[in-house]
């Protein structure tokens, strides 16, 4: 299979990149591969929604991007958050166009929300399913374009490289080239060979490394596991955003339910199961600080009561606005017995978003030539130690535009880059010899459980140097045994997410044993005070 531009992931990062380089290139073949169906993604679960500069009296982009670099710590890319705030609004304006719904005021005015560490309402949303919404316009717009191929239930197992071409790759290598990928295909059990002049990444989160998470199950840093093997620059993944307010439901593990941050936003007040509002003793901004602040105070609050959840008190708010603007949580809430208005719901941190993930510059090229990545599988510089809330729609549809910008031109006018000097290259086939079909899948599903486990024991929240070591000394063998399985067992995709996974923890873990200093979401009791060598972590 040929194709002129590749694209993994069906998201925001990835509808965005395929339908713009669809209609700049009407000549060009563009192919999307997603593991499920197209529409089941990361952005698909996206609730609170998009941030952008709007109302010019009240807010400004100077304000947006101090609220950014506020919440980042003093880890984000200057040039990034100015390029991210300053071209964004374009971005949504875009998006508008193309089909998404915002909720608009009585005065057909857009109604802006506010999420924790911004300074001013500036959040656009679609009731409490935004990421659904825009979802649904891209899937919509890109299906209309008929140079648009769209494949689903295929999983993507490694990128393709010099390395599979007989050389010796490493990271001291200058010029690594992606040549595509190797996928398999779910419907035929094959794999196939998938080239192509360009390829983008949009591979999303890896929220499933944790035994509770917001991400859905397709969540497993296939990505950042796949550029790594490559031998591709990977950035600051110590970093993992733990939403504060997941719906704790008993004994439910994997993906949580998210109760949006534009609750609080609205007045909702976190309370301890003493029924103290307890915000204010950590921070003046109270229940709107920032995400890595909400969580830390959440996680103390449950360690000194000893309960697996505090409360979230929306019994004050004005009832017929709430449902209007928060009809799914309050359908969800009223599932399981509890009514907004008369009780408080219990929630407790999960896993939600990655902060770190593939380094970019900033036109969304890896350090893999041929090779960009957008989404939360990158690492642009735009969030630094910890996201502020709804500005990771906007960056992936910035990144998506700037990696369009670019892959088209060289596609297009660079010599010696060109797609047709490229396509007589003998890229071998994927070799199946000496493996056989899995005989135990309790070998797989023990080994994900482990993982799962000691990521959410030993790296989460809050950490230690002897977590750590632990995590690390398990992450190693769980490692040794997956490669001898995968080594000689036919590759399906519950071994390769699990694999992929693995990896994703080593990373996390390694990143966050450099960091000698607690900064955003990485909180070691041992470095509890920041250094002033501000770096990011690259591997």
């Amino acid at each position: 299979m040929q194709t002129d531009f590749l694209v993994i992931g069906s998201g925001i990062a990835g509808l965005t990149y395929a339908l713009k380089v669809a209609r700049h290139c009407p000549d060009k073949r563009v192919m999307v591969f997603t593991k499920t169906t197209s529409d089941e993604t990361n952005t698909k679960y996206a609730q609170g929604g998009i941030a952008g500069v709007w109302d010019n009296e009240n807010d400004s982009f100077e304000k947006h991007i101090e609220d950014t670099l506020v919440a980042g710590d003093g880890l984000c890319n200057e040039h990034t958050v100015e390029i991210v705030v300053k071209e964004g609004v374009k971005r949504i304006k875009e998006i508008i166009e193309w089909g998404a719904r915002f909720d608009k005021e009585p005065d057909g005015e857009y109604a802006l929300g506010k999420e924790g560490g911004h300074s001013e309402f500036r959040i656009l949303h679609h009731k409490d399913v935004t990421g659904k919404e825009m979802e649904r316009a891209l899937l919509e717009a890109v299906k209309a374009q008929p140079n648009i191929e769209i494949n689903t239930h295929w999983f993507v197992v490694d990128i393709i490289t010099q390395h599979h071409l007989g050389y010796l790759v490493t990271k001291a290598t200058p010029d690594i080239k992606c040549f595509g990928v190797y996928a398999l295909n779910l419907h035929s059990k094959k794999i196939e060979k998938i080239e192509a002049g360009i390829t983008l990444l949009a591979t999303g989160g890896n929220g499933q490394v944790y035994r509770t998470t917001t991400n859905p199950v397709i969540a497993t840093g296939d990505g950042v596991a796949m550029v790594y093997r490559a031998k591709g620059r990977i950035e600051n993944m110590e970093f993992i955003q733990f939403h504060p307010t997941a719906l704790y439901e008993p004994g439910t593990k994997g993906q949580a339910f998210l109760i949006t941050e534009a609750v609080r936003g609205d007045g909702a007040i976190l309370r301890n199961t003493d029924g103290e509002a307890f915000m204010e003793k950590y921070d003046t901004r109270k229940d709107l600080a920032p995400r890595d602040i909400v969580a830390r105070a959440i996680d103390n609050e449950m360690k000194k009561g000893g309960t697996e959840h505090v409360w979230l008190d929306c019994r004050h708010m004005d009832m017929e606005k709430f449902l209007h603007h928060f009809p799914n949580i309050h359908e969800k809430c009223l599932s399981i017995g509890i009514d907004v208005s008369k009780n408080m719901i219990p929630v407790a941190p999960a896993a939600h978003y990655s902060c770190g993930g593939i380094k970019t510059d900033e036109w969304a090229r890896t350090s893999i030539s041929h090779l960009y990545a957008a989404g939360e599988c990158a690492s642009t510089g735009l969030h630094g130690a910890n996201r502020l809330a709804s500005n990771s729609l906007l960056e992936a549809m910035v990144f998506a535009h700037r990696a369009y910008e670019d892959s088209v031109y060289k596609i297009n006018e660079v010599p010696g880059n060109e797609w047709s000097n490229r396509k007589n290259i003998n890229i071998p086939d994927w070799r199946t010899e000496g493996t056989t079909a899995p005989k135990e899948m309790i070998l797989i599903t023990q080994s994900l459980k482990e993982l799962q486990l000691l990521m959410s024991d030993y790296v989460g929240i809050v950490r230690t140097n002897t977590r750590l070591e632990r995590a690390m000394r398990r992450l190693d063998l769980l490692h040794l045994e997956t490669e001898e399985l995968y080594k000689t067992t036919e590759v399906s995709p519950q071994l390769s997410q699990l694999r992929n996974m693995i990896t994703v923890g080593y990373l996390i873990v390694k990143s966050a044993q450099f960091r000698h200093e607690s900064r955003g979401l990485h909180y070691n009791t041992d470095y509890p005070f920041k250094s002033e060598l501000v770096q990011n972590i690259v591997l």
